[in-house]
């Protein structure tokens, strides 16, 4: 499908599996997947994958536009992106899967399980990292982009491990990728395995995962897409380099969008975890002081009219992420860009994709 339009990708998504020819579409869903077409030329996305899963099995996936522009290479289903910060719902899982397990207390200091990581003045724990009340800082000025090669988790944990706290566990919010490569540390230590073999076997096996990997900026990975930024005047160039090893657990990953669909659905419906630890991912989290937070465990988590929905966007060198759950069902959306700095209106474009796809369902 590479090369095609978004409104005529979006048809061919929602279009029966089975080829059969059918009927007229509703002037709405045309409607819907006209807009769709103008929002990703209004971005200038040079290239995007698109994905859609229900039940655990991918129904529709599609590429369009160029993975690499300066060689046209087009865009396709099983091209693989960066998947920045849709890392870390898979590093969730693993955390969750083990402590469903009675491998790991959410509720325990961190340092049971890894010990690389300094007392500090107060206890922090993995129920606390997941949804981002760790107090674990972000990242620094002069760490971005990185491009030093890190060659373990315990060398990335190295970076922030002696800081201070950014404030006292639990009682604020503040989005930490280095708190997901605590619990990555966490997580190893309790399986007593190393990371990346333990998510191969709570996450990616299960889910039927096979394209996804570190993203490892030396190793040949076949279907990787190039990545663009827009510089001042509007122009696109090149990415800046950037090695992604020193957080692998909360933003080191690649894929393809028909791998994190697959992951999305295989969740929610119950092929990784029990329907009640899904049910704790996805009730809003509290501070201790009783405020409310906009995210669960591992994935922010939302109402959308009367649509229950979560989600998790990245956006890192090279690409602009987003994976979109409809959590009133199993509908899961991928949308992988190779743009920086548009994840924000990707979510609104799975958002209009999931709509599309749950309507087709209703008016076959």
């Amino acid at each position: 499908m590479a090369g095609v339009g978004l409104a005529a990708a979006v048809a061919l998504l929602l279009a029966s599996p089975t080829g059969a020819v059918e009927a007229p579409r509703p002037q709405p869903v045309v409607s819907a997947a006209n807009s769709l077409s103008s929002e990703m030329s209004r971005l200038g996305i040079p290239g995007l994958s698109l994905a859609v899963a229900e039940a655990g099995q991918v129904r529709h996936e599609a590429g369009f536009g160029f993975a690499d522009v300066e060689n046209q290479v087009p865009a396709r289903p099983e091209t693989v992106y960066r998947l920045a910060s849709v890392s870390k719902p898979m590093t969730a899982v693993a955390v969750m899967k083990l402590a469903q397990d009675g491998r790991l207390n959410l509720d325990a200091p961190v340092t049971r399980y890894c010990p690389e990581f300094p007392e500090k003045p107060w206890p922090v724990t993995s129920r606390q990292l997941l949804c981002h009340q760790g107090g674990v800082r972000w990242y620094r000025a002069d760490e971005q982009p990185m491009t030093r090669r890190f060659t373990s988790l315990a060398e990335g944990l190295a970076l922030f491990a002696d800081d201070e706290l950014a404030f006292e566990p639990g009682t604020k919010v503040l989005y930490s990728t280095y708190g997901y490569t605590l619990l990555g540390c966490a997580a190893a230590h309790a399986a007593g395995q190393a990371f990346l073999p333990l998510l191969q076997e709570t996450v990616f096996a299960p889910a039927g995962m096979t394209a996804t990997r570190v993203d490892d900026v030396r190793g040949l990975i076949p279907n990787r897409a190039q990545g663009y930024v827009r510089d001042g005047s509007g122009q696109l160039v090149n990415s800046a380099l950037a090695d992604m090893s020193y957080k692998v657990p909360g933003g080191g990953l690649c894929g393809t969008a028909p791998d994190v669909a697959r992951f999305g659905s295989a969740l929610l419906s119950g092929q990784l975890v029990t329907k009640e630890t899904l049910r704790q991912m996805l009730t809003r989290q509290k501070t201790r002081g009783g405020r409310a937070t906009g995210y669960g465990l591992g994935l922010a988590v939302g109402t959308r009219g009367s649509k229950r929905e979560a989600w998790h966007q990245g956006g890192r060198e090279r690409v602009s992420t987003v994976l979109y759950l409809r959590t009133d069902g199993e509908w899961a959306v991928a949308l992988l860009t190779n743009l920086e700095k548009v994840q924000p209106h990707l979510l609104d474009l799975a958002r209009r994709v999931a709509d599309l796809a749950t309507a087709q369902t209703v008016l076959r």
